[in-house]
């Protein structure tokens, strides 16, 4: 991901209705953890950061692009410019490792793993999420920088391999994702979908995706694939 598209993203950090979603997600999933010390890799303009923060956690984000860690600063915000195949933390000192679209960017990806697996205490957990399913390749994902888009197997066996156990592995954003597969059929152009979306279109997404809290489709495809691991 380029530096504009990382202003972009900033941008509509707040209001658009995936990043919206996105930090409930997290929100829901460790608020019932005990807080304690967290990174959060990957953490571009910060909102989920933010949202550990907001949680009681002491969170550092690790940014590799200078960009977006001077947005997450400049939000007040504890960040350091890093790389996820190199965590700058010691080993067994972190309580959680959050890290949301970050891993498909990264050809080695089973070096971040084995590095979230190496700042964990024991008995820490890492919450992950990725995009789901090689068939939404697109050009959304080119303009991204994305290596891969993962499969639930794939994902699983990344994890567990870097020696964590999994608590949960899920679908995120099930409704939704026949309408991304089709509008990624017809756009073939190397260019981001993030854009500014009208208000109601804005709140109807948002209430689409928010509607699979009380809907049993965790095991469905999605566009997004989300893991909760600890460290034994």
């Amino acid at each position: 991901m380029d530096e504009e598209e990382i202003a972009r993203s900033a941008a509509l950090e707040q209001r658009h209705w995936w990043y919206a979603e996105r930090r409930a997600l997290v929100r829901r999933t460790v608020e019932a953890w005990p807080a304690g010390r967290a990174v959060d890799v990957g953490c571009g303009p910060g909102g989920n950061t933010a949202v550990l923060r907001d949680l009681g956690w002491r969170v550092t984000g690790v940014e590799y692009l200078p960009g977006a860690a001077a947005i997450a600063a400049a939000k007040g915000l504890d960040v350091v410019r890093g790389d996820a195949r190199a965590l700058p933390f010691r080993d067994s000192s972190l309580d959680l490792v959050l890290s949301t679209d970050a891993w498909e960017h990264i050809d080695d990806d089973a070096a971040v793993a084995a590095e979230t697996h190496r700042v964990l205490r024991r008995g820490g957990r890492a919450l992950v999420a990725v995009p789901c399913g090689m068939a939404l390749w697109s050009g959304h994902d080119v303009a991204l920088g994305h290596v891969r888009r993962y499969e639930r197997d794939q994902l699983a066996d990344l994890v567990t391999g870097a020696g964590l156990e999994i608590e949960d592995l899920w679908s995120w954003n099930v409704l939704l994702r026949p309408v991304v597969r089709a509008r990624r059929r017809r756009r073939h152009a190397a260019e981001s979908e993030m854009e500014p979306v009208h208000p109601v279109l804005n709140a109807g997404l948002r209430g689409a995706v928010a509607l699979e809290r009380v809907l049993p489709l965790r095991r469905l495809p999605g566009v997004s694939l989300v893991v909760s691991a600890r460290k034994p």
